[in-house]
């Protein structure tokens, strides 16, 4: 079991869940989040030179089976991409593929995969 980590543009966010569904991913979750990478850029405001805050951004978790990490991935690359050509642009997010080692239904008790 792997838990997808997504961090994307905020206005992406309905695309992304939309590839999402067509690929057969419908169980998501999604918070706000606020940071910078490389996106970081200085602005001069009236002459004094300003380094904007932190930009808001969508944190998309979604606990997947070993089978369906690439579909995921794919699915929310091919969303969250600006550019259509080979590389997009910065600030476009990332995604981070971390072990999931337990998942628990509370409903149930369910346990593993199948409780996912």
């Amino acid at each position: 079991m792997k838990l997808i980590t997504a961090i994307i543009r905020s206005y992406q966010l309905d695309q992304v869940r939309e590839s999402l569904i067509a690929a057969g991913i419908e169980r998501i979750t999604v918070s706000r989040a606020a940071g910078h990478g490389q996106q970081k850029k200085e602005e001069f405001y009236r002459g004094v030179k300003v380094i904007p805050g932190l930009t808001p951004k969508m944190r998309v978790e979604i606990a997947v089976n070993e089978e369906f990490v690439e579909t995921t991935v794919n699915a929310i690359i091919s969303a969250a991409r600006s550019a259509q050509g080979k590389d997009g642009d910065i600030g476009d997010g990332k995604i981070f593929i971390t072990n999931l080692e337990e998942c628990i239904r509370i409903r149930t008790g369910e346990r593993g995969g199948s409780a996912i």
